[in-house]
């Protein structure tokens, strides 16, 4: 059973917030690895760093000071000082309930045998595959990408790549990210090629089940955790996945 979880638009910065000795690198060092679509992130970066701070305000519909801190992000992104295990660089409400520094050496293996982030940038990751810090949205157009937007640009590239590691496991992806996200893929040949297991997580407020973006992020970072600290391999192991997961919150899994 493989898990689909979105990225961040928040991420870390290692000279800023941490050091690689605060994550406990001996329970995971010998996992890491380049991502798989590399070079395809490094052109994008490459056309990114060409790009003034507000030309990149314009593109991504963000503030001056967001866009100068990715500008700089980009015309550093071949400074190996500055990469991070994806699992620790992003810093989304997910990525704060999946709780990846309280991982041990047998989750990390776990995870980097069923967990993939998806990325506008990178396309496809492992949690373990270094990556720098960034921002990309998925309606930019790039001269790498030959007039098509990252989104549609990815389509041919990671739709076959996804479904063959999936069959290779047992057929089953457990879909844990958004709507956005389907638009890098080509869906309709992933929902024929394979079983998706797509859960629904609702909020109560007071006799009404509603769902609430902030706490759904957090429910699917926590059910992530779950499967991967449980070693959940088949569907019936999500059943016993409920709000308790969850360090506060009065919240309802349906």
């Amino acid at each position: 059973m493989q898990i689909l979880l979105t990225c961040a638009k928040t991420m870390k910065d290692i000279s800023e917030d941490f050091s690689l000795e605060d994550l406990h690198p001996e329970r995971w060092n010998s996992l890491s690895r380049k991502p798989y679509f590399q070079n395809e992130a490094s052109h994008f970066a490459l056309d990114m760093s060409n790009k003034k701070s507000s030309e990149i305000s314009a593109l991504f519909h963000c503030s001056y000071t967001i866009a100068q801190r990715n500008k700089n992000r980009f015309d550093s992104f071949f400074e190996d000082s500055e990469l991070l295990p994806a699992v620790f660089a992003y810093y989304g409400q997910a990525y704060r309930y999946l709780r990846a520094d309280t991982f041990s050496t047998e989750d990390f293996i776990f995870a980097q045998k069923h967990l993939w982030i998806i990325s506008f940038l990178y396309g496809l990751l492992r949690p373990m595959n270094y990556i720098h810090p960034y921002r990309m949205e998925g309606k930019v157009k790039l001269p790498w990408t030959g007039g098509l937007s990252i989104s549609d640009f990815w389509k041919s590239k990671l739709t076959d790549y996804f479904i063959d590691n999936i069959i290779a496991d047992d057929g089953i992806l457990v879909y844990l990210s958004t709507e956005e996200f389907q638009h890098l893929f080509d869906w309709k040949r992933i929902k024929k090629s394979v079983h998706i297991i797509q859960p629904q997580f609702y909020v109560q407020r007071e006799d009404q089940y509603k769902i609430i973006p902030t706490y759904e992020k957090a429910f699917r970072g926590a059910m992530s955790r779950y499967i991967i600290h449980n070693r959940v391999t088949t569907p019936e192991g999500l059943q016993f996945f409920n709000s308790s997961m969850l360090p506060k919150g009065k919240m309802v899994f349906l």
